[in-house]
């Protein structure tokens, strides 16, 4: 039997929750200022932490906010750190020599241990139940992490690739947009040294 009624308390949680990850993802996508956008990404990793609460997924919610929240937004505003965000750099000078050798070796193990790890689980990309019932006597997050890394790695592994290719393109894009606004400088400064 599916239950219909809503109440009040679990409408007003998912109002708030929505609301929150609604305007962090706007915000995210709408700032110029890289660290605000990272912000407003907290924001709306915060959100779907409160939707975890609300669906008695503690153990995510804990995850979403330490893991997420926490650990991989420190990594983009280190990499925007790292970056220098608004000043100058050389794209075309490699700082270290021979680092390009050693990113292609480290992809190439890291892709081969993957199919090796999918080629010895029997994954599915789509049931609608993570964990299926709980076994007597089994922790949620020991079935939890059982799942994850045999039955689902595939769809695992994808996500983590998507944010790669996320931060990737991120970097990408900050490039090319510092690198337009300096020649448009360069170009005005030209114009008024010529009158």
């Amino acid at each position: 039997m599916i239950a219909t009624a809503i109440y009040a308390p679990d409408f007003v949680v998912f109002c708030a929750s929505t609301i929150l990850i609604i305007v962090g993802a706007v915000g995210v996508i709408s700032f110029k200022n890289p660290v605000h956008a990272a912000l407003s990404l907290i924001m709306t990793l915060f959100g779907v932490a409160v939707a975890f609460v609300a669906q008695s997924a503690d153990f995510l919610a804990a995850v979403q906010i330490i893991v997420y929240a926490g650990a991989i937004v420190v990594l983009f505003l280190f990499v925007i750190m790292f970056l220098g965000v608004g000043y100058g750099s050389k794209v075309d000078v490699e700082p270290l020599v021979g680092q390009r050798g050693f990113a292609i070796a480290g992809v190439v193990i890291t892709i081969g241990g993957l199919i090796a790890l999918m080629a010895s689980s029997h994954w599915v990309t789509g049931p609608t139940s993570v964990t299926g019932k709980l076994a007597h006597g089994q922790a949620n997050v020991k079935q939890l992490g059982t799942a994850v890394f045999t039955t689902y790695l595939y769809a695992f592994e994808a996500t983590s690739l998507l944010l790669v290719i996320a931060v990737v393109g991120a970097v990408l894009l900050a490039r090319r947009e510092r690198a337009t606004t300096r020649e448009t400088t360069d170009e005005a400064s030209n114009e008024e040294l010529d009158v």
